[in-house]
C-alpha cells in the first residue's frame, strides 16, 4: 500500500482549513477595520482554535499578505501566458487586470475583494506591505519582459520601467475602483490607463 492518498487527503484538509481561516479573517477585517479585530474573533468565526490559526499565520497581518501574494501570482501567471509576439502594452494590461477580472462574474466575491482592497489602501501597515509585495511583482514582471523581448535586464532600463508603469496603472485602477465603491468598471479603468501608457510601453 502507498501513503500517497493519505497525504493528498491531509493536504486537502489543510487547504480547506486555510481557506476557511482566510475567508473569515478577511470578512471581519474588511467589515470592521484592521485594528478592531482580534485573532480570538477570527478563530471564533472560523470555528478553529487559536493554536490552529498560528499554525497557518504568524499574525492577522499575514492573512492579508497571503491575499496579496495571490494577486501577484495571478498577475505574473497571466503575463507569462500571453502570446510572445503580443505588444507589451496589451500583455501587461491583461496581466494587471487579471486579479480583479477573476471575480467580475461573481458579485459576492467582487464585493469581498473590494472591501479587502479598501482595507489595504486605508491601513498604513497593510499598505506598506502592499508596496513591499509590489516591488517583487515588478522584479518578476521585468524579468519575464526582458526574457520575451531579448533585453538585458541588468543593463536595459526598459523592462523595470515598463513593469513599474504597469503596476502604477494597477494602483490607480484599484484606488479609483475602491473609491467609487465598485461602481466604476475596473476593465474600463484599466483600458483608459493603458491608453495613456501604451505609446511608451510599445516604443521598443
Amino acid at each position: 500500500m502507498t501513503s500517497r492518498p493519505d497525504i493528498s487527503l491531509a493536504e486537502r484538509k489543510r487547504q480547506l482549513v486555510a481557506n476557511e481561516l482566510t475567508e473569515s479573517a478577511l470578512q471581519l477585517l474588511a467589515s470592521r477595520g484592521f485594528d478592531a479585530v482580534t485573532v480570538d474573533e477570527i478563530v471564533a468565526a472560523a470555528g478553529v482554535s487559536k493554536r490552529t490559526f498560528f499554525r497557518y499565520f504568524a499574525s492577522k497581518e499575514d492573512v492579508v499578505v497571503q491575499f496579496l501574494a495571490g494577486m501577484g501570482a495571478d498577475i505574473h501567471a497571466e503575463f507569462c501566458a500571453r502570446p510572445r509576439d503580443e505588444r507589451p502594452s496589451v500583455a501587461l494590461r491583461h496581466a494587471v487586470l487579471a486579479p480583479v477580472e477573476a471575480c467580475a462574474d461573481h458579485p459576492d466575491h467582487a464585493e469581498r475583494v473590494l472591501r479587502v482592497v479598501r482595507l489595504i489602501l486605508r491601513t498604513p501597515a497593510l499598505y506598506a506591505r502592499f508596496l513591499e509585495r509590489q516591488a517583487q511583482w515588478r522584479d518578476d514582471l521585468a524579468a519575464e519582459l526582458a526574457h520575451r523581448l531579448d533585453r538585458d535586464l541588468a543593463g536595459d532600463l526598459y523592462p523595470r520601467l515598463a513593469a513599474g508603469m504597469a503596476l502604477t496603472a494597477f494602483d490607480a485602477v484599484l484606488e479609483r475602483w475602491s473609491g467609487s465603491d465598485g461602481t466604476e468598471d475596473p476593465a474600463d479603468l484599466t483600458d483608459r490607463a493603458f491608453a495613456v501608457l501604451a505609446p511608451a510601453l510599445d516604443a521598443v
